[in-house]
């Protein structure tokens, strides 16, 4: 077994307890666990590399990572969502709904956002997608390749078809209406158990299964009991988006009777297995005590929400609490030091303040929070006996300023390309900010056509299927009609 050393100016190490900053330190592997971490090695190693000044840490955790060509950033600055055929219409539901993409495509997504990811930092994913663009929901056939995709690249993920037994959508009069389809529902969850049983532990560990209903309100209680039953069962991770929005609130209120949180308690959903995205709507203290009892995980994904003018009060408050915080990008870029920059920002906004939220706080729950929350202590740490996911940040870009510490520089000024290494299972997945395998023009190329597919489906689902070019509001106003059906979806990214 090769036994590789990687030298660099900073090394954040791990004491047991807490990450550690060597300087001029040194991490040795041998196949995919640590065996060193700190300086003067004088065992025998097969390979040296020096990394020169930049920072070696863990690889990043991502627990809602972005495994989509991202459609929210469809609805920046574009007006009213109901008529913009993001989400379905009561006409598009009455027509039937239908694929967005080929199942080809669906499996080239995830290897375009699985490349992205692995070019950010990140190691460790457990993809979203949005199912507004599915006919219903996802497929063990689709994910079984994706599982093949993961595995090929190298990216360490938490995977299982999305299921779900009901969908929103927007009625003519403005209002949200909710189709059910219960057997939809179960077939989902069934195809989510056959995954999981066959792939879990598959890739020589590299992948992981988990139970990934889509959000609360699209869910029936008969779903989710079976759903806790199951993850308790298998011991599986159990991922469930809520308290994002007022309209879901509302929703549990009226159809449960009971907050979202206070429902999930009810159905045995709170637990250390469960991670919930994103937990910014709740009923107060006693709601949030919920998750603190259940031992359960949020998943904070700031970026996404700071878009819209909407933030989690506050990251701060909540850590106080006792709650554990993972973190996720959500959307487009997939890039954790941006949404830790943002989300540090948005929480001492919030906080009216610098003493509730730090620098290392954002850093441990893209690390240690987010191995917590998948229940790993060999994740998100660089210690002897852990995974050898690490991941070597440069220091030498003009555009970090001067330096003057190493995270609070790369928090501050950093990007997510300012990873040019990464080695995930003791693999080397990216060598000088390449994806290993990936050529990344043909990649961009096929991502922008496809994109373009999809930015024709919102059409179908609109409202009277307009002109789907008329469905997307420029920011800088069209100087004529050549422009205006001209859209610059359609221009080749590599000219």
């Amino acid at each position: 077994m090769k036994r590789i050393g990687l030298r660099a100016s900073c090394v954040v190490g791990f004491d047991g307890a807490q990450h550690v900053l060597w300087r001029d330190g040194e991490v040795v592997f041998a196949g995919s666990r640590i065996e060193f971490v700190g300086r003067g090695y004088a065992g025998p190693v097969d390979q040296w590399i020096d990394y020169g000044n930049a920072l070696i840490g863990p690889g990043f955790i991502d627990l809602d990572a972005l495994g989509d060509l991202d459609s929210t950033v469809l609805t920046l600055d574009n007006g009213d969502e109901r008529d913009m055929g993001r989400m379905w219409s009561a006409e598009y539901l009455a027509r039937g709904s239908r694929e967005s993409y080929s199942p080809e495509e669906e499996v080239f997504k995830y290897r375009y956002a699985f490349t992205q990811l692995i070019r950010n930092g990140i190691t460790t994913a457990m993809p979203i997608t949005s199912m507004y663009y599915r006919e219903w929901a996802e497929t063990y056939d689709e994910f079984a390749a994706v599982a093949d995709v993961a595995a090929e690249l190298g990216l360490r993920t938490y995977l299982g078809p999305c299921y779900m037994s009901g969908m929103s959508y927007w009625q003519a009069d403005g209002t949200l209406a909710h189709h059910w389809d219960e057997a939809r529902g179960m077939t989902g969850l069934d195809a989510a158990e056959r995954f999981f049983r066959d792939f879990d532990g598959s890739h020589n560990d590299l992948i992981r299964g988990a139970l990934l209903p889509d959000r609360i309100q699209t869910c029936t209680p008969t779903l989710l009991q079976r759903t806790a039953a199951l993850s308790r069962e298998l011991n599986a991770p159990m991922r469930l988006h809520c308290c994002q929005g007022l309209g879901e609130v509302a929703m549990v209120e009226q159809l449960r009777g009971t907050s979202p949180l206070g429902w999930l308690q009810q159905l045995g959903l709170l637990n250390p297995r469960s991670l919930l995205p994103h937990g910014i709507y709740t009923r107060g203290d006693d709601d949030l005590q919920r998750v603190v009892d259940g031992g359960a995980s949020l998943v904070h994904c700031p970026v996404v929400f700071a878009r819209d003018g909407e933030a989690l009060n506050s990251f701060g408050r909540y850590k106080a609490k006792g709650i554990n915080f993972a973190l996720g990008t959500d959307t487009w870029p997939a890039d954790l030091l941006d949404n830790m920059r943002q989300g540090l920002n948005v929480a001492r906004l919030m906080e009216g303040g610098n003493a509730l939220t730090s620098t290392l706080d954002m850093y441990n729950a893209a690390t240690l929070g987010g191995a917590k929350a998948l229940g790993r202590d060999d994740l998100g740490r660089l210690a002897p006996g852990a995974k050898a996911d690490i991941t070597v940040f440069t220091l030498r870009g003009m555009h970090l300023g001067p330096l003057f510490d190493p995270l609070k520089n790369l928090l501050l000024a950093g990007r997510g390309d300012d990873c040019i290494a990464s080695y995930i299972d003791g693999r080397c997945v990216m060598h000088e900010g390449q994806v290993q395998g990936i050529d990344y023009p043909a990649l961009q190329r096929q991502a922008q056509q496809q994109f373009e597919k999809l930015m024709r489906s919102h059409g179908d689902r609109a409202f009277g299927q307009p002109d789907w070019k008329r469905l997307f509001q420029p920011a800088i106003p069209f100087a004529d009609e050549f422009s205006a059906q001209a859209p610059l979806c359609a221009i080749d990214p590599l000219l």
